[in-house]
């Protein structure tokens, strides 16, 4: 999704000496700001060369002036020697894998004026434009063989208006007549589908669409890529992951299934998962072939199940849930090259690490510790490389040795980070009403002085069910809020990952229950330190933490002093019939509100927000985006009606151009500005 929204912010043309690169700001009192947070160069989509001994990667910088975003292509040795950048120019290279046999780079620009595939050699040099269709494409991979290419590109969706009333070309409504006419923050006007052409090494020929005719998405919106699109090692079959579904079976479903397309025959021969109905996607072949690992849920309806870990032996025909017996989640699956092995990420206890798979004993090894997460990992030789973060800093790549030793490879923004204090992050375990241990990330100000009285902060996490992890932000950032002398609180609150799948699965059906409960035990414990001002608390947070404040703002007793909800779902039943995938809320809240005989959803709509606004009576600040279509901005819009007809202080900062995110680099900035204003205004000013 980053690629698609930085190719989209990169089609106005800039001029050769506007380049977007490296910022080299100056930053005052060692104090993260707004404009030093937007400043970072955003490293990611690391690709090592076919002989393991060079990394490429990709870095997108933002000026703040233009709201623009500029991405650069750079290459390091896997022994971190020799990096250099090999891109300059104002178009924005993307998606860069290398190709025969390293000695060429491939990647995606915009330079014709649209996206399409381009070559380059491996130091930037003899840029060949490769492809040429018509509306570009979005990503794209290189059979081993090199033989083929397969690219993803939109295809129509549905009948248009002036497809029915061809006279009527200038009326701008919309005839619908099926759900999911909108997805997260688009129309469906079009579907991403793949397409495979041959490849001489010099241009393409024999396009086909290996879905023509089907009306389903692959990779699937919003968030699937490329990783759910694979070639078998032998270059002769394609695994896909698709959901065959269209309409309300589409809005009502997550039963996503893998499909095998023979190339010689060019046609799907065969549903690898068809018995299987939740969430399969993204196929890895093992080196040799033989075999098919996937990540897989259980349950149809449910974006967070516990993420399995299956293998195919393609011989055989016998599918084997390697994951059986351990209670995580699996992701990033990366083969070693006996076949023997699956090296992954999971979180687990607010970290995400890196773990080995035995195939055939079933167990898992964990290969590195640590306070710090892992979003992507490859084979090296003799070791592995991943892409780190922390709540202290942004991603940068490192080698791993197979016994866990890690070596940092680059320094990405290591000129500004230098220039910045830190707060410390500290990890506490907190006991629940119902008696069970709860991890709990505390960060602390640059200048923490455990002598001074310090306004906190309750941070909310969104998903319901993503890990309070340590992750980087560059909206919700806890070492920007630290650094303007706020304490955050940020507790792994019931219906997370990391902890086990009863801990994951207890907020579904129960959003006002455990999970508020935990909360408080969170912000009442943490309240007992002495350098915790319990009369400048302050609660924020977005998505599902959004609602978490919403809730909050009705039930906590004049505890906070000031809140702050982002695109947070304030009417549950308006909800229900305003989002776009019916299966997320079928399943969190228990099914429709009419359904009077239904207990788990009359407790969920009995618990919506607006039924407690009468209880509201402390300053709130709402902001949403209207591009917004998975918690449609007339949520927030409500919310904020609601609290000045009570004649409760309140801000509203709604975005027209963003979606369920801020994207844009001054919209960001203004987010940022307005977050701590209005927080300093109710927590500091006395």
């Amino acid at each position: 999704m980053a690629i698609a929204t930085a190719l989209t912010a990169c089609n106005t043309p800039l001029k050769d000496t506007d380049i977007i690169g490296k910022n080299n700001l100056k930053i005052e009192n060692g104090r993260m700001t707004p404009e030093a947070l937007w400043a970072l160069g955003r490293l990611g989509d690391v690709q090592v060369s076919p002989d393991g001994t060079q990394l490429l990667y990709g870095v997108t910088y933002y000026s703040v002036a233009k709201s623009k975003s500029n991405r650069e292509i750079f290459v390091i040795n896997t022994d971190a020697s020799n990096a250099r950048q090999i891109t300059h120019s104002t178009k924005s290279e993307y998606a860069a894998k290398w190709v025969k046999n390293g000695t060429r780079i491939a990647f995606l620009s915009a330079e014709s004026g649209s996206v399409q595939l381009w070559e380059m050699n491996p130091d930037g040099t003899k840029r060949k434009q490769i492809t040429n269709h018509e509306g570009g494409i979005s990503d794209f991979l290189y059979s081993p063989d090199g033989t083929k290419i397969l690219f993803i590109a939109d295809v129509k969706h549905g009948e248009r208006t002036i497809d029915k009333h061809p006279d009527l070309d200038k009326a701008t409504g919309r005839l619908i007549d099926e759900l999911m006419y909108r997805h997260w923050d688009e129309w469906v006007e079009t579907i991403p589908h793949p397409f495979l052409v041959d490849y001489d090494g010099k241009k393409v020929t024999n396009k086909r669409d290996i879905l023509a005719g089907e009306p389903y998405e692959c990779p699937m919106k919003p968030f699937g890529g490329i990783e759910q699109i694979t070639f078998s090692p032998d270059s002769k079959t394609i695994a896909y992951t698709c959901r065959k579904k269209t309409g309300k079976a589409y809005a009502e479903s997550t039963n996503s299934d893998i499909y095998l397309y023979d190339i010689a025959t060019d046609k799907t021969i065969k549903n690898l998962t068809e018995s299987m109905m939740g969430y399969d996607i993204n196929p890895v072949f093992s080196p040799d072939g033989t075999k098919l690992a996937w990540e897989s849920m259980e349950n149809d309806g449910n974006e967070s199940d516990k993420n399995r870990l299956f293998v195919l032996d393609l011989t055989t025909g016998i599918k084997s849930n390697i994951s059986e017996k351990w209670d995580q989640s699996c992701a990033t699956l990366c083969w070693d090259t006996t076949g023997k092995s699956i090296y992954l990420t999971s979180s687990q206890h607010g970290t995400t690490q890196i773990y080995k798979a035995d195939i055939a004993t079933k167990t898992f090894t964990q290969i590195t510790s640590g306070q710090h997460d892992y979003e992507a990992i490859a084979l090296i030789p003799n070791g592995l490389v991943g892409v780190r973060h922390s709540m202290s800093a942004p991603n940068d790549i490192y080698a791993i040795s197979f016994d866990g030793t890690e070596k940092q490879l680059t320094y990405e923004n290591k000129h500004l980070l230098d220039q910045m204090k830190m707060g410390r992050v500290e990890e506490r375990w907190m006991t629940t009403t119902d008696n069970k241990k709860m991890l709990v990330w505390i960060i602390y100000p640059p200048k923490f002085d455990t002598n001074k009285k310090y306004p906190t902060l309750l941070y909310c996490q969104g998903g319901p069910q993503s890990p309070v992890s340590q992750f980087w932000s560059y909206r919700w950032n806890f070492q920007i809020m630290a650094a303007n002398d706020y304490i955050i609180v940020a507790p792994n609150r019931r219906g997370l990952y990391g902890f086990g799948n009863d801990w994951l699965e207890q907020i579904s059906g129960d959003y006002s229950g455990q999970c508020m409960k935990d909360y408080f035990t969170a912000i009442d414990t943490f309240c007992k330190e002495p350098f915790v001002d319990s009369d400048r608390l302050g609660c924020v947070g977005a998505s599902f933490g959004g609602f978490s404040v919403y809730w909050l703002a009705g039930h906590h007793n004049k505890r906070f002093k000031a809140f702050i909800a982002h695109d947070g779902m304030f009417n549950l039943e308006q909800q229900y019939l305003e989002t776009e995938e019916m299966w997320f809320v079928n399943r969190d809240f228990g099914g429709p509100y009419w359904e009077k005989d239904n207990a788990i959803a009359q407790k969920s709509y009995a618990s919506s927000p607006h039924l407690f606004v009468d209880k509201w009576d402390t300053p709130i600040l709402c902001i949403h985006g209207e591009k917004d279509f998975r918690i449609v901005a007339s949520q927030t819009m409500a919310a904020f009606n609601a609290a000045k007809l009570r004649g409760i202080p309140a801000q509203l900062l709604i975005f027209p151009d963003e979606n369920h995110w801020v994207l844009q680099p001054q919209n960001g900035i203004l987010w940022q500005r307005t977050f701590f204003a209005w927080l300093d205004k109710w927590l500091k000013t006395k």
